[in-house]
């Protein structure tokens, strides 16, 4: 019996800052999007690349059988000449809803982000290590 790794292809990722406030626009709390590209190293590991315009970093990480199955990978590399961004993730696979149907469920992957180290932000400004965002990325072929 062959079984398919469910993480494995490309994703649209979108994550979200996790602020309370209602009345605060969805586009304003943005933290980040891109494409998440998910390969298999091996029965047990994961490899890739996520990112968009101007950035991407490169994956490595695991996931885990379970309901629901999980994921887990950090992402490390040179944005705007910068070394050593580091993103740490940690996803859950939405399963499947009996009361759906394939056309109207799209696979999706929800979780955590947080950012490991430090980095340069627009106009001098640092982005601390420590913000955790929220995440989801939705199967796109």
């Amino acid at each position: 019996m062959s079984v398919t790794n469910p993480f494995v292809g490309n994703w649209t990722y979108r994550s979200f800052n996790n602020d309370p406030d209602l009345g605060k626009a969805a586009n304003d709390l943005l933290f980040g999007k891109g494409t998440l590209a998910i390969a298999e190293q091996s029965e047990t590991e994961l490899s890739g690349t996520i990112g968009g315009r101007g950035w991407s970093l490169d994956l490595r990480g695991s996931f885990g059988y379970g309901s629901p199955m999980q994921v887990r990978f950090q992402g490390k590399g040179v944005v705007g000449g910068e070394p050593w961004i580091i993103y740490d993730y940690i996803g859950w696979l939405v399963p499947v809803c009996p009361d759906s149907t394939d056309p109207l469920e799209v696979p999706a992957i929800v979780g955590s982000v947080v950012r490991t180290i430090p980095h340069s932000g627009d106009g001098g400004s640092t982005n601390p290590a420590g913000v955790m965002a929220s995440f989801y990325a939705v199967r796109a072929g």
